[in-house]
């Protein structure tokens, strides 16, 4: 039983995460100070450190920088506040694991505590013979394009269109320039901008990601730029902008369109100037940073419809990349299912072997609207399911299996509000005569009931295609209020 000496003044998380953990058979042991934490580090060595960041007597860098002095092997994740990324590159730089934001999602824990303890595993095996082996024959390494897989998460294909994206990748990379990343969601955006980053001479230095379009207009400048205490409304304290903590790295903004208007134009100057003032500052420091942007749709466009400048336009687009969507991607699809599966399999501790020949042809038919994001989830909630060392039809998500009964309009011109010919009787005819059909894929439904239940799941998914998966609008066509739709979409596991 591996052993995990979790650290945190705040008794109710201790005592949340020692349930949590002791039923995912892990021996406990708390500490309330890091004081205290070192000195039972000491009374019996774990395999593994849970600290939060903000102790009561010293701050969880301080007690990191004191557990690699003697016990360099332990792995340490820290906890720290939602989306501080000044103290996770802190603690990352100094030799933390990985880092884990409050408030606390128990399934992310565990996946990180589970991944971090096999890595020392895989560290440990055999060293000396390994050690010694070595000594007599040359060092054969790993190519450097498997340890970005490691690193990334990112992996390219044998089709030509991903041929041709990792060519523009490595064309790019080496220079300066800005570069601008267009693809639809999931498509993997920031993993293209970090695979820049990891080839690029500032591969050792930050790589800084903001999602504009999660950032109120109110914290983007401060986020950005920075902001000095007391420089307006619930500026408590200094605050270092993403350019200061990017120095010498990159910097890429996710949907970027979503920018406001104002904090477009201090953000030209940024790029112009290479100079950068937090807010309610009067000093500006220069900075070496190199960005690359993201957007679903073209800037150029949303320069003429004036919601993005199209100075600044101009300023980013030395360099353009186009993510191709994995429906253009068909030949690298089940590569890229058994690269998750791998990931899931160490993630879940399972030892399944790969898809049965029914669900390949389902992933390669399948259209993959929410691209590689849409993949891995499917990947990961199958592998949950499967009892069997084989994914099989029955562990894939009712809708991927019978997208071609579902008949998703593929108009985006229709208006939203024409889906309510959906709720005619005759639709609903129509769904329940594919549910009863027997050459359905699906099983036949075993009474009247479960047919009614699959007919308004089905209703459901189609509804929300035709919005492009819009909830509110969904809700609207189908009459319902979003509380109770989610609640359906819950229900039916959608």
């Amino acid at each position: 039983m591996k052993k995990i000496l979790v650290i945190d003044d705040d008794k109710d998380v201790c005592l949340l995460l020692d349930r949590f953990l002791s039923r995912n058979d892990f021996q406990v042991t708390l500490a309330a100070s890091g004081k205290e934490g070192l000195q039972k580090l000491e009374d019996n060595i774990p395999d593994l450190i849970l600290t939060d960041f903000k102790l009561g007597d010293i701050t969880g860098g301080e007690l990191l920088k004191k557990v690699k002095e003697k016990h360099n092997e332990i792995p340490v994740i820290i906890m720290t506040g939602y989306s501080d990324i000044k103290v996770a590159i802190s603690v990352m730089k100094n030799g933390a694991y990985d880092y884990v934001t409050k408030p606390l999602f128990p399934e992310e824990i565990l996946n990180t505590i589970k991944t971090a303890l096999l890595q020392v595993n895989e560290e440990n095996d055999n060293p000396e013979d390994e050690s010694a082996e070595n000594q007599k024959r040359p060092k054969q390494s790993t190519p450097k394009s498997d340890k970005k897989k490691k690193k990334t998460g990112y992996i390219f294909g044998t089709s030509q269109a991903s041929r041709n994206l990792l060519n523009q990748i490595d064309l790019v990379s080496p220079t300066n320039f800005s570069v601008i990343i267009y693809g639809e969601s999931g498509a993997g955006k920031e993993a293209v901008a970090r695979e820049i980053h990891n080839r690029s001479n500032r591969s050792k230095m930050p790589f800084v990601a903001m999602d504009c379009g999660s950032i109120s207009k109110e914290l983007a400048g401060s986020e950005l730029f920075g902001h000095i205490k007391g420089s307006f409304t619930g500026a408590i304290s200094d605050k270092t902008g993403l350019f200061v903590l990017a120095e010498g790295g990159t910097l890429f903004l996710d949907e970027v369109a979503n920018l406001p208007y104002d904090v477009q134009v201090s953000l030209l100057r940024v790029v112009q100037e290479r100079m950068v003032k937090p807010i309610g500052g009067t000093k500006e420091k220069e900075v070496d940073v190199r960005i690359i942007v993201a957007s679903n749709e073209r800037l150029l466009n949303a320069s003429k419809n004036g919601k993005f400048r199209e100075d600044l336009y101009y300023r980013f687009n030395e360099f353009e990349i186009n993510v191709p969507a994995l429906r253009h991607r068909d030949k690298d699809i089940l590569m890229y299912a058994e690269y998750m599966l791998d990931g899931v399999n160490a993630e879940l501790n399972k030892n399944i072997t790969g898809f049965s020949e029914e669900v390949i042809e389902v992933f390669k038919t399948y259209p993959w609207h929410g691209n590689i994001r849409e993949l891995k989830n499917v990947v990961r909630r199958a592998a949950l399911m499967c009892q069997t060392d084989t994914i099989k039809v029955a562990n894939l998500p009712y809708e991927l299996v019978n997208h071609d009964n579902i008949h998703f309009s593929e108009s985006e011109s229709e208006p939203p509000e024409m889906s309510s010919s959906f709720l005619n009787s005759g639709s609903t005819r129509e769904i329940m005569s594919e549910l009863i059909n027997p050459n359905h894929h699906s099983r036949i439904p075993a009474d009247l009931k479960e047919a009614a239940k699959e007919a308004e799941a089905d209703l459901i998914v189609r509804t929300l295609k035709e919005v492009n998966f819009n909830k509110s609008k969904a809700a609207r066509v189908l009459n319902i209020d979003r509380k109770t739709l989610y609640n359906k979409i819950k229900y039916y596991n959608l």
